[in-house]
């Protein structure tokens, strides 16, 4: 359990930052901050532990977690003038919080006993609706919603490798390691090389 309370709040940290940068594009007064900040934080961890019936949810069982985005949210509140890009910021932030997130849902629905589809959908859900609810809430088209970028494929592939190498054998860092490591490479190619998957593209109507 030790690797979940770590895993979480490196996510949540991350995470927060990505919401307060999405709070400076949209200029939000420094409550609108840590608004975001916590929303994108704890948001996709929320809905994993409300799935798994987990009691109470992470947040409020250690309250620390609010304060840890908050002062993420603070410490951009007074930087953020001083990033030449913050989309860009924001991107590479947000995948290498996808990248400790999915990890980290993985890891608890495998202390909880979850089958091995459960456990890939809860690291989708860690690792994507936190991103996916800041976007919303700062009216910017969500990442994990933009044409053919690797986002929830890339959090698919990673929690499904880290099933894998559980079912091996590796062990459960090695597989956490490797959770994170191929989310992280192929959000980080679609980033760089345009890594896409092919978007459905209609005909068209006959006349």
């Amino acid at each position: 359990m030790i690797w979940v309370g770590l895993l979480d709040y490196a996510a949540v940290l991350v995470f927060a930052l990505t919401g307060a940068l999405a709070a400076s594009r949209a200029q939000l007064d420094i409550v609108g901050f840590a608004f975001v900040a916590c929303l994108t934080g704890v948001g996709g961890g929320t809905i994993r532990d409300v799935l798994l019936d987990r009691d109470p949810v992470f947040w409020i069982a250690e309250p620390f977690y609010i304060a840890v985005a908050v002062l993420g949210a603070i410490a951009v509140f007074f930087t953020a003038h001083l990033v030449e890009s913050r989309y860009r910021w924001l991107t590479w932030l947000d995948a290498f919080a996808l990248a400790v997130a999915v990890p980290a849902g993985v890891s608890l629905a495998v202390t909880t006993d979850q089958s091995a589809p459960v456990i890939i959908i809860m690291g989708m859900v860690t690792g994507c609706l936190g991103g996916l609810m800041r976007d919303v809430v700062c009216n910017e088209v969500p990442l994990v919603l933009k044409q053919g970028e690797l986002y929830a494929s890339a959090a698919f592939a990673g929690a499904g490798g880290g099933v894998v190498a559980l079912a091996v054998g590796l062990g459960e860092v090695p597989a956490i390691v490797l959770c994170g490591a191929v989310t992280l490479a192929l959000r980080a190619g679609s980033i760089i090389l345009g890594w896409r998957l092919p978007v459905y593209r209609t005909r068209p109507p006959r006349k």
